[in-house]
């Protein structure tokens, strides 16, 4: 399943350890606020507020860690143009993994409104997106959208606990040399779309452990390991005509979601094997 919504890899975007505030926001994202649909939407449009539903999401207690919106070309839409957020609930800020709600919506009708459940290690920094087997959710901006709105945020919520379900019993599977080895190569396809292709790094080099604690055998943090080296990049390789390398970080965006959506997947698929 494609996302709603494209990112280009240099969009304006904010990330901070601590929840942002509206201003903090606004200085960069400011479509997040549009008081109103841009003027080339037709009365059939139906707006969704972006600031209402982050206003929402914060009296439950989730608080927002990263904005992003596209770039444009024309001015008149810079405040009215597609934007997600990356939303952290306040009793889990402190922990080593927090569930996250992914906001994604537009005001100018270039994006349908879409809400992910996701993870956060805090041990990497780098958030982890589950797959189309737990909460996704869509409203085109079109006819009652009030309801539907509220009624995707629970389900994104209850997608939660699944993700919770699925790491657990990720935790609790260990993985051989030979399994583990499949599962980095699955990856390395995933990552480099060339299943019959020469990857510029190892499946040895994308099992390397960053630090310590994760040098497990599990499912879990092979499957973290994995997603760290890929995602992060920093590893050296050799291109397909020899030359040395270093894997680049997926900054984009769009391609950063559907990449670790694609991974979470994968160990998802490898989890109900060794189930």
């Amino acid at each position: 399943m494609q996302l709603a919504s494209r990112f280009a890899p240099r969009s304006p975007i904010l990330r901070a350890d601590r929840p942002l505030s509206d201003d903090q926001i606004r200085s960069v994202v400011p479509s997040i606020f549009a008081e109103t649909p841009h003027e080339s939407r037709s009365e059939r449009y139906s707006y969704i507020p972006t600031a209402s539903v982050l206003a929402e999401l914060r009296s439950e207690g989730f608080l927002p860690f990263m904005v992003c919106q596209t770039r444009v070309r024309h001015e008149d839409r810079r405040e009215y143009t597609k934007h997600m957020l990356r939303l952290r609930h306040a009793s889990q800020i402190n922990g080593d993994e927090a569930n996250e709600i992914i906001l994604l919506n537009s005001h100018d009708g270039t994006s349908s409104y879409q809400m992910l459940a996701g993870m956060f290690r805090f041990v990497c920094h780098n958030g982890l997106v589950c797959g189309d087997t737990l909460a996704d959710v869509r409203v085109p901006h079109k006819g009652n959208v009030a309801q539907q709105v509220i009624e995707g945020a629970y389900e994104v919520l209850k997608g939660f606990e699944r993700v919770q379900e699925s790491r657990d019993a990720m935790r609790i599977i260990t993985l051989d040399e030979g399994e583990q080895d499949v599962l980095a190569r699955s990856a390395l396809s995933l990552k480099y779309d060339a299943p019959d292709k020469v990857t510029p790094v190892t499946e040895a080099q994308v099992l390397m452990p960053r630090r310590f604690d994760d040098r497990g055998s599990d499912l879990w943090t092979t499957f973290n390991r994995i997603q760290e080296n890929l995602v992060k990049g920093g590893l050296n390789g050799r291109s397909a005509q020899g030359r040395r390398q270093r894997t680049r970080p997926v900054q984009g965006i769009d391609q950063n979601l559907r990449l670790n959506r694609a991974l979470w997947m994968l160990a998802e698929g490898m989890r109900q094997l060794k189930a």
